[in-house]
């Protein structure tokens, strides 16, 4: 099995038989007709994956590469917080009439801030650091800005990542590793999704800055699997597992905004059947 399958094997075991139900209390999201959304979750789960070794794609079923992909570019390239950009539907739910979701996401990767070193937005910010100091502890983005919550149709999930570089002995290509950290998440709909998206956005800033990709760490704060997923997850959990898959990526890119999604590639990824999974919002 891929390491990604173990470890999401593990998680869902875990929260199912450890985690802690909301039947009952006051939760904010709903199913479609109406109804509130229960989870059993876990707080604090932590996960590691070492990018050098394998592709974090799950094989018990299929991550849509080039749709994840496509939103990682909507939220960190074109700094957008327009549906019109997007080439999916997921964020209908939490779009204006104009196909705006208010000051949220890309839109807070494009705000410019003042620096020593001039006016950059935080994308920007990151690759400078990388390639001219790239031992600095400070290379983050946040885009929880408390500021603009209100003019957000949806308060940020994963809202920071935390790049940090490192040397293996006796080689000259420097190592980037990166830590995610989300205040929540489904893990049914979303977790290999948001995995799969920052492993590739790492490999994406390593091509870039001519370094090797390292380590990817996951922190989710409240990891949660609604009631109405648990079947799901119960069933999903026993299907067979493959051998991970082989991620391409385009050599001769090497401006982080001319990647497009052609520019990725999962070969030999065999996996199970989809599902049909309900979404709260």
């Amino acid at each position: 099995m891929s390491y990604a399958d173990k470890v999401f094997i593990n998680m869902c075991k875990d929260i199912l038989e450890n985690g802690t139900s909301t039947e009952g209390e006051k939760v904010r999201p709903k199913w479609e007709d109406g109804s509130l959304a229960y989870t059993i979750k876990k707080f604090g789960v932590v996960n590691r994956y070492d990018l050098s070794k394998e592709f974090p794609a799950i094989t018990l079923r299929r991550t849509g590469i080039k749709s994840c992909i496509d939103e990682l570019l909507w939220i960190w390239q074109k700094k957008s917080n327009n549906i019109n950009q997007l080439n999916s539907h997921i964020w209908d739910s939490w779009a204006d009439e104009t196909g705006s979701i208010g000051k949220a996401y890309g839109y807070q990767m494009g705000v410019k801030h003042k620096y020593k070193e001039g006016e950059m937005d935080q994308v920007d910010r990151v690759i400078y650091d990388l390639k001219n100091n790239p031992y600095s502890r400070r290379i983050m983005t946040n885009i929880y800005t408390h500021g603009d919550l209100h003019e957000m149709n949806l308060y940020p999930c994963a809202y920071s990542m935390t790049f940090n570089v490192t040397k293996k002995a006796g080689e000259e290509k420097l190592v980037l590793n990166g830590i995610l950290n989300q205040r929540s998440q489904d893990v049914l709909t979303a977790n290999n999704w948001n995995v799969c998206q920052y492993a590739v956005l790492l490999h994406m800033f390593a091509q870039v800055c001519d370094m090797q990709v390292g380590e990817f760490m996951h922190v989710i704060a409240d990891a949660h699997i609604y009631d109405r997923h648990i079947p799901l997850v119960k069933e999903l959990i026993e299907r067979p597992v493959y051998e991970a898959p082989q991620f391409w990526i385009n050599p001769e890119v090497k401006d982080f905004y001319d990647f497009t999604t052609d520019d990725f590639r999962l070969d030999n990824y065999q996996t199970g059947p989809q599902i049909s999974i309900p979404v709260a919002i």
